[in-house]
């Protein structure tokens, strides 16, 4: 399975950006997807994490309420609305698959990843 994060980039602070993360290699409604990231010299960070349906959100407290996450399930891709953004989102954005429930927090629990995507947002 091979996961390509894109949208990235420089926003300024109160801005708005979407990333998407396609999916190839595997049967794409059987996942279970999540965005982490991951700032200079901090752990991996759980953003947000959706079901196979798309019914069952997931997100991490500082997100919550301005970021989004969704699929298309006949695009195998999932993406992440990111609004109201602020300098502290700054980071490398990574998606991450799994077929299997586990805790959707933890960067442990997904078996795939993709390479990563930059944003910055500048105050």
């Amino acid at each position: 399975v091979q996961l390509q994060a894109s949208g990235g980039g420089l926003v300024q602070a109160g801005g708005s950006l979407r990333l998407s993360c396609a999916t190839s290699g595997g049967t794409y409604s059987r996942y279970i997807m999540a965005w982490f990231r991951q700032a200079p010299g901090t752990e991996r960070e759980f953003v947000a994490a959706l079901g196979r349906s798309g019914d069952n959100a997931f997100y991490g407290d500082s997100v919550k309420g301005r970021f989004t996450i969704s699929r298309d399930n006949a695009k195998n891709t999932v993406y992440l609305q990111m609004n109201s953004l602020r300098p502290e989102d700054t980071a490398v954005y990574f998606c991450a698959a799994n077929s299997v429930y586990r805790a959707y927090s933890a960067p442990s629990s997904y078996d795939y990843w993709g390479q990563g995507t930059l944003v910055t947002v500048s105050s």
